[in-house]
């Protein structure tokens, strides 16, 4: 599948804001709609341009994206009709090579991406009964195998 991955651009928004939606209905059932409607209004107020944002795009579209700050993948989210057909591996794989990421939080009842970073090398470090939000979902924090703490 062809593709390009480039920096977010304040017009994506709707589109990134959209793929989230999406992405986190598709993969995160664990959540209960309050807490989905809460963090979707947290997350619609994100200024994603200060956030080193790169956005996957796949026939002029957004297809997914991804964002790294101190070397902490902060968000990879896909469409859910791109997943599972290598682009998350691909916006992973420039995560690493491009912006030096070792780290993620990735939820634990979203065993789809705990194991999805783990094959790619990840190793659970430490766990929280909280997500960075507060709410009560349990958090993974991960980091590369080979990276020193």
């Amino acid at each position: 599948m062809k593709f390009q991955i480039r920096e977010y651009k304040e017009s994506d928004q709707p589109s990134v804001l959209l793929v989230w939606e999406r992405s986190v209905s598709a993969t995160h059932h664990f959540l209960s709609r309050k807490d989905f409607d809460a963090i979707k209004n947290i997350v619609a107020q994100i200024p994603f341009a200060k956030l080193n944002v790169h956005c996957l795009i796949v026939e002029n579209k957004i297809a997914g994206f991804i964002s790294v700050i101190e070397r902490k993948i902060e968000m990879l989210f896909l469409a859910p009709e791109y997943i599972g057909k290598g682009l998350g591996k691909e916006l992973l794989q420039f995560a690493l090579r491009k912006l030096g990421a070792c780290q993620v939080d990735v939820n634990e009842q979203n065993e789809q991406a705990v194991q999805f970073y783990k094959k790619s090398g990840f190793v659970v470090s430490e766990r929280s009964a909280k997500d960075d939000l507060g709410f009560d979902y349990p958090l993974l924090k991960l980091r590369l195998q080979q990276t020193e703490k």
